[in-house]
Order: C-alpha cells, then sequence, then structure tokens
C-alpha cells in the first residue's frame, strides 16, 4: 500500500494552462494522458520520484461524465472552481480492500493519443466523492505506470488535508505514516464537513520546495 497519485482538476477550457503552469513549477512536463471512456473525463500526466505521478483532469461534454463517480467528482470540483481533487492509494492487491469494505472494484481505463490503453482495477471513488478528505484505491493491471512516462526530477515532499487523520487511518486500514513513506502528511481539522480534501501539495524540485495549493 503507498500513494500512487495525486490528481488536480480543471475544466476542459482551462486544462492546457493548468498543465503549463504546473508543470514549468515543478520542471516537468505533462503528456496527454487520453480519454477515460468510461468515467467521461480525459487528463494530462506527469511523472514523479518514488514511483508517483500527477494527473490534472477535466470533465468533458459526455454522459458518462455524470453517470459515474469519477465522472461527477471532476465536474463538481471544476464547478467550484477547480483545483486539488484526491490523493489516490495503490496496492498491489485490491480483493483485501473489497473484502474490507464490502464492495467489489471495477476496471478503470484510458486511451492514449497513440491507441495504446492503460487499465487498472479502482475501488472507494463513490466514498470519495462523499468525503474529499479520503482517497480510492487502485490495482494496475497494465505494466505501464504512468510514472514512467519520461525521467522524473520532481518528489512530493507534504500533502495538506482538510480531514480528521483518525478517520483517514481507519478508511486506509493502516497507519499512514507506513503508506506514505518518507511524505508528510498534514492533517487540518476542516470546520466545515463541505470543506474538505486535498488542499495544498508540497514538492521537492531541484533541491527548493514548490507548494501547489
Amino acid at each position: 500500500m503507498r500513494l500512487d497519485h495525486i490528481s488536480y482538476a480543471t475544466s476542459h477550457d482551462q486544462i492546457s494552462d493548468a498543465v503549463n503552469r504546473i508543470g514549468s513549477q515543478i520542471g516537468t512536463a505533462f503528456i496527454d494522458g487520453g480519454i477515460h471512456p468510461k468515467f467521461g473525463t480525459r487528463n494530462f500526466t506527469a511523472p514523479l520520484l518514488n514511483g508517483q505521478y500527477i494527473e490534472v483532469v477535466c470533465p468533458m461534454d459526455h454522459p458518462a461524465t455524470d453517470a459515474t463517480p469519477f465522472g461527477r467528482a471532476v465536474k463538481a470540483k471544476t464547478e467550484t472552481g477547480g483545483g486539488w481533487l484526491n490523493w489516490v492509494i495503490g496496492v498491489n492487491d485490491i480483493s483485501i480492500i473489497e473484502n474490507r469494505i464490502g464492495r467489489k472494484s471495477i476496471i478503470g481505463n484510458r486511451m492514449l493519443p497513440n491507441g495504446k490503453e492503460l487499465s487498472w482495477k479502482q475501488i472507494g471513488v463513490l466514498t470519495t466523492l462523499e468525503n474529499p478528505n479520503l482517497p480510492f484505491f487502485v490495482e494496475w493491471i497494465s505494466d505501464d505506470h504512468p510514472s514512467m512516462t519520461s525521467t522524473a526530477v520532481t518528489a512530493i515532499k507534504k500533502i495538506t488535508i482538510l480531514g480528521e487523520q483518525t478517520e483517514i487511518k481507519n478508511w486506509i486500514g493502516a497507519d499512514t505514516v507506513n503508506v506514505f513513506n518518507g511524505v508528510e502528511i498534514n492533517c487540518i481539522e476542516s470546520n466545515s464537513r463541505d470543506i474538505t480534501g486535498l488542499s495544498e501539495v508540497e514538492f521537492i524540485y531541484n533541491g527548493h520546495k514548490v507548494t501547489i495549493d
């Protein structure tokens, strides 16, 4: 169990600006990650050190956007101005999570511009939609993890989450220190259940701290 990736949501009209802005801040070029046909979204991704990556994702004008939890989560975030959407935990055997929370995972996929398909299993997105401070879980089926698209030069140093650490620990089912493995997690209790979730990420690039909120 490990931190797999972090997601930043923006509108379709602003995704190019967001990709260029964040890419310049962390010294890493994003690539076109293609379309999530099941979710009605598309993304751009950039590799990070320690087998992690960052995605910038936007909703599309597609029925699947409103019909799936992930599509609805992305659309809802962009309708409030966009920003950090969520953080995602990678696991080697998602059946353990399935058994613990009593639900089955679904298959996710996206088509790269070159026609190659990436696929994974995911679970917990509906919970994330209802409680943005909680992550969802993925088990990669494809061998080509998005952290391997090019040489990574930037690492996640710290993430700040508006939410209770005990609630997060209970949902993950593990100690957050072990899950994050060197990435500092800063949980701040929110004054409102309506204002929770990933609020800030601190990166280390070229020996300097870069904070994106």
